[in-house]
């Protein structure tokens, strides 16, 4: 990849960074990204898509088609770095580095574009909307962008690994990602005379604390589950019991098993709790994103790839956080790397920044892995 390429990536990352856009509104994003592959002369297709772009490279030799995909969105996150190209838009700030995705597989795009007569086939670009609230790659599933893909392949960057690594593992990379509410309803009264009452703070104090049994003591030792109660509201004044208490919250998990079982047994207590006490309870689950599962037949071409585009390939560390690259790969096999970018803070923080000699480095791995993936195929 040459030093001009390079800048010019750069250039159109930190113009992502100042003009980020929250989970299907990202119409700007959108159209600059098909400005920037069209410059480049490469094919954009035509799925009706609101906001995110699918483009293709044809190789000049026949052979399957894969998927390369990146997530555009940014979040509601007031930005905090000092970085001279931070965020124009009070309230939103690309701190999950989905910016740098983009590129990078633009990048990657470019490269591989100029280099199609390698190609034993074609590769799918998927610059795909809403990660963030898990709900874009369902979109695009539904729009056909996987009509043809024998295969897909993703990453995340990942702040505490440096620049030069990409991280690897077959297998559960990122938890699944489900999200509940319970609604525990009492009857609300004077808190000075509490027996003429059915507090429900009571019964969701008692809910908090016994749930966590589930984890020590309905799900295997050797399954990985964390149930999170993030979210606690009721009552409004110091000298009132209200009628309900709201607790959101979400479970990950790495096994289908557990993900089965473990919704059962919160309404199953959740019920016992609000009943022995006298209370009601509503109860609500929305499953987002299944585990990142790797495919093992693609690690070793993944890993040969890493060290052929000049680079080191890590032993990646699996994470509780949840990614809706997932969802393709309940369509079919898909692979998902780490990419490291040496940030100082993590996903998600208002300081989030990175590396941005890692734009090149997953450009050049992409655009390796997709040559090498197709002369295997």
């Amino acid at each position: 990849m040459t030093d001009e390429l390079v800048s010019d990536l750069i250039e159109k990352r930190r113009y992502l960074h100042r003009n980020p856009e929250l989970p299907f509104e990202e119409y700007n994003t959108t159209e600059h990204l098909k400005k920037w592959l069209k410059e480049n002369e490469i094919t954009i297709l035509s799925f009706d898509l609101e906001t995110g772009v699918i483009a293709e490279v044809k190789g000049e030799k026949d052979g399957p088609t894969i998927a390369i995909r990146s997530d555009i969105d940014a979040l509601p996150i007031y930005e905090k770095t000092e970085v001279s190209f931070r965020s124009e838009i009070d309230g939103k700030m690309h701190a999950c580095g989905h910016d740098f995705h983009a590129v990078s597989i633009l990048g990657a795009a470019i490269l591989i574009n100029e280099n199609k007569e390698q190609l034993h086939g074609t590769v799918r670009f998927i610059f795909q909307p809403a990660e963030e609230i898990a709900q874009g790659a369902k979109y695009l599933v539904d729009k056909g962008v996987l009509e043809n893909v024998t295969a897909i392949f993703g990453m995340h960057n990942k702040p505490d690994l440096p620049v030069g690594t990409v991280g690897v593992k077959s297998g559960g990379l990122m938890a699944s990602v489900d999200k509940f509410e319970i609604t525990f309803n009492g009857i609300g009264g004077h808190a000075g005379i509490p027996h003429h009452t059915i507090d429900p703070i009571i019964i969701a104090s008692q809910y908090v604390t016994n749930v966590q049994s589930i984890i020590a003591r309905r799900i295997d030792l050797f399954h990985n589950a964390v149930i999170s109660i993030t979210s606690i509201n009721g009552g409004n004044t110091w000298n009132v019991i209200p009628e309900k208490v709201v607790l959101q919250g979400t479970v990950r998990t790495f096994q289908q098993e557990a993900r089965e079982v473990i919704p059962g047994y919160m309404k199953k207590l959740a019920e016992t709790t609000a009943e022995g006490n006298g209370g009601t309870v509503e109860f609500q689950w929305n499953s987002y994103a299944p585990v990142v599962n790797n495919a093992r037949e693609y690690e070793s071409i993944v890993r040969e790839s890493v060290i052929e585009a000049g680079y080191e390939v890590v032993d990646a560390e699996p994470t509780s956080a949840g990614e809706d690259f997932a969802y393709y790969q309940n369509f079919i096999p898909g692979f998902f790397v780490w990419v490291g970018v040496d940030g100082p803070r993590e996903w998600h923080h208002p300081e989030f920044d990175l590396n941005e000699d890692a734009i090149k480095v997953a450009s050049e791995f992409f655009a390796t892995l997709a040559v090498n993936v197709l002369n295997h195929e």
